[in-house]
């Protein structure tokens, strides 16, 4: 078997026909072990072929370890379909399945988001003899979760111990990830109770899960209240969980409370990895404090680190943002020097700086530079040059890259549809801009309208006096579910002050928005319209004030009862 473990399969294959011309008695076990070699070596068509010749060529019968053995490789190669075929073929070939055969094809139909097929082929178990273990259950409520089940994984949960069988953290660590990724702290919380209840003891994944789960709610206090009683109950924290930390409070503009965790994270022996330093460099430059990202970046230097292509483009991103193009050009040539490949990011990042400071010249430079360097442009790059080029009043270039972009597979996403839409416009082009308009509404989430998109065509139908046209599509995005913005209110106003004869101060237009706004039960879109209102010293009739009150109270209530629940959460 050392040819199996070196890799060497001409040669093993080689001793197999030796061993069969010799009579040897082969034994399903050397075919296992021969299959895991096949399956380390990602050579799964092998690992079948030789299956199928196991009782043929070798005289060796195959039963449910071997076949189990092959199953599982297709499915760690991810051929699930394969996978599938091969389950069907070995039970009609009398090949009983066991419950490690079950678990493999409740995983495999979960990995493709068939879950409902996992659930049938998990009812059907105790119809063969088998009784689902931690393993199965597990497998489907991480599943249920992924496909946001969240209600169903719980039920398997009780059904689960009501069966006798027991989860364990890693059944316990996926039903979290799905609530913390749902945002249902409060659940998450009670989940880890349970665990305790359970004799179950949260490990590094169940905490690392929790601090994440209450960054993204922008719960950072809570989060590094988590870290300390992570370390009183004897779980001690790796770069994983500073990492989720650092970067929680990068993202919420607490980038000195990070620099903090960082000097925590090495006095407990623990050594920041590419990530936290990329995080902490990126935050201190879009506070604007790039003498400190320099320095720290020196540190990190001295300290013997040596930066890959993260850490050289959060740098790069950085000295784009602080209006140094240049000198994050120079940066790149060192990176490249050093070994390190920049990445679609980087160049994003540093033909954005070209572009934001006027140079379109040097920003396709970069762009030829990538594609002459064997890096393919995704849909960030073609946006970023796209809305840059339009942005610069180059439509035509940026039509240019447009097709491109769509000839590449590329799908636009909403900056890149709202930045050739502000071209058309600009150019006098409108029922182009509305017709991308249209085309956006029958896309995908990424490239659906925002309020950017909406407010560059309002400002487009009024500059040519389409008034009626503009509160036309203004009727069409409040049904769409986007509200108005600050802009939006001062392009109708200036058109309605400027265009009408006589004029109008817009009063009636912002009172009826509000008005259909409230009856949505838009609160938010409500009060940014009743406060522009105030600003511009338009207060609202007697009546739709009262309407706003009565929603705002309701509101209120309910805002009440979710800061109650975040006090309790950790409590």
């Amino acid at each position: 078997m050392n040819y199996a473990d070196s890799g060497d399969f001409v040669n093993l294959e080689r001793v197999l026909d030796l061993m069969k011309r010799e009579r040897r008695v082969f034994t399903e076990k050397t075919f296992i072990y021969v299959f895991k070699a096949y399956g380390k070596a990602h050579l799964p068509d092998r690992a079948v072929n030789l299956f199928y010749r196991m009782v043929e060529v070798y005289q060796c019968r195959q039963t449910v370890r071997s076949f189990n053995s092959v199953l599982n490789v297709l499915i760690q190669e991810g051929l699930f379909d394969q996978a599938l075929s091969f389950h069907s073929y070995g039970v009609g070939k009398g090949i009983s399945p066991n419950v490690l055969t079950f678990n493999l094809i409740i995983k495999a139909v979960c990995k493709m988001g068939l879950i409902d097929r996992g659930i049938e082929t998990f009812r059907d178990m105790p119809y063969k003899n088998c009784t689902p273990d931690v393993y199965t259950y597990s497998t489907l409520m991480d599943g249920l979760c992924k496909e946001d089940r969240i209600d169903e994984a719980i039920s398997l949960l009780d059904e689960m111990q009501i069966e006798g069988c027991f989860p364990n953290p890693v059944t316990f660590n996926g039903l979290i990830n799905g609530l913390c990724r749902k945002g249902d702290m409060a659940r998450a919380s009670k989940l880890v109770d349970n665990m305790f209840l359970k004799g179950c003891v949260p490990n590094e994944v169940t905490y690392n899960t929790l601090i994440h789960g209450l960054c993204l709610k922008g719960k950072l206090d809570k989060a590094v209240s988590l870290l300390d009683r992570m370390v009183s109950n004897k779980c001690i924290p790796n770069h994983v969980t500073y990492g989720i930390i650092v970067n929680g409070l990068v993202k919420q503009g607490k980038v000195a409370d990070a620099a903090l965790v960082l000097v925590s994270m090495e006095e407990r022996g623990h050594h920041p990895n590419e990530y936290v330093y990329s995080s902490l460099v990126s935050g201190l430059f879009k506070e604007g404090n790039s003498k400190d990202a320099m320095k720290l970046w020196q540190e990190m230097i001295e300290k013997g680190f040596k930066p890959n292509t993260v850490v050289y483009s959060a740098l790069i991103d950085g000295l784009c943002r602080d209006g140094k193009p240049d000198e994050a050009k120079e940066i790149m040539l060192e990176m490249i020097t050093k070994g390190c490949i920049p990445n679609a990011f980087t160049y994003s990042s540093l033909m954005r700086g070209f572009l934001e400071a006027g140079n379109c010249e040097k920003a396709i430079l970069v762009w030829k530079e990538m594609e002459k360097n064997g890096c393919n442009p995704n849909d960030i790059c073609y946006s970023v040059l796209i809305h840059g080029l339009c942005k610069a009043g180059k439509l035509k270039e940026g039509l240019m890259v447009w097709k491109r972009m769509l000839g590449s597979g590329c799908k636009p996403d909403v900056v890149a549809y709202s930045s050739i839409i502000h071209g058309l416009c600009e150019a006098g082009l409108v029922d182009g801009g509305l017709r991308l308009l249209n085309e956006m509404l029958c896309q995908d989430s990424k490239s659906q309208p925002d309020i950017v998109t909406y407010n560059i065509l309002f400002n487009g139908l009024c500059k040519h006096n389409n008034i009626s046209r503009a509160i036309d599509l203004l009727d069409s995005m409040l049904d769409q579910g986007c509200d108005p913005d600050l802009v939006t209110c001062n392009i109708f106003l200036k058109s309605l002050g400027e265009k009408l004869n006589p004029p109008q101060d817009g009063r009636e237009f912002l009172d009826e928005l509000v008005v259909r706004l409230s009856k949505r039960q838009r609160v938010l879109g409500v009060s940014k319209i009743v406060e522009v209102m105030l600003q511009k010293y338009l207060p609202p009739k007697a009546s739709t004030w009262e309407r706003i009150v009565q929603d705002l109270c309701k509101h209120k209530k309910v805002q009440t009862a979710i800061d109650r629940c975040w006090r309790e959460l950790f409590g």
